[in-house]
């Protein structure tokens, strides 16, 4: 990373920021060489991503193509307004990029943790009944094997970041508004 100081290094961050975002974006190559980013539900579990998917269709295309793939989660932090020149203005951020391979799940007992995994993700308090043997059988898991990841933040500086660091310890919504003085830079 170019910015070294908006590198991410605690893993614990990562994991936080992997669980906690609700879409992801898997990056693959079509048949034509173009790059396609496609927006997607998934789970990280036992240090790999799972999302679900049709059988058949372009993903499936692209990953039995070529089976590398980029995947990218952000959470929004805040938007700094510009007082005096629009160039005061910043979008704060975290982010993780994952460079990996990803594949069809075939054994039945890692479908079931992708798919609890996802159960858990986005309907925590349960109340969902078993799942049906003949959905499970037309529905695709994927797994992306992780073999690079990235997380980059960009918090701001001087008030500003002290702004935002009260704003996350007091659990605003997200993404705070924040300004600057007249005063700062």
């Amino acid at each position: 990373m170019r910015k070294a100081n908006k590198e991410i290094n605690d893993p614990a961050v990562i994991e936080g920021l992997l669980n906690e975002c609700q879409v992801g974006r898997l990056g693959t190559v079509g048949q034509d060489g173009y790059p396609m980013i496609k927006p997607l539900n998934f789970a990280y579990a036992e240090g790999r991503i799972y999302f679900h998917s049709a059988l058949a269709g372009e993903k499936i295309d692209h990953l039995d193509r070529d089976d590398r793939v980029c995947f990218e989660v952000d959470l929004p932090l805040a938007l700094v307004r510009a007082v005096n020149q629009p160039c005061e203005a910043a979008y704060l951020y975290r982010s993780v990029i994952i460079k990996g391979r990803a594949h069809l799940v075939t054994d039945d007992a890692e479908r079931g943790l992708a798919f609890r995994s996802l159960m858990a993700k986005y309907q925590p308090d349960g109340g969902f009944g078993d799942y049906l043997p003949e959905k499970l059988a037309i529905t695709g898991i994927v797994r992306i094997e992780i073999e690079s990841l990235t997380g980059k933040e960009d918090l701001g500086q001087g008030k500003i970041h002290e702004q935002l660091l009260a704003a996350l310890a007091r659990k605003d919504p997200l993404p705070v508004i924040l300004k600057r003085g007249l005063d700062e830079k």
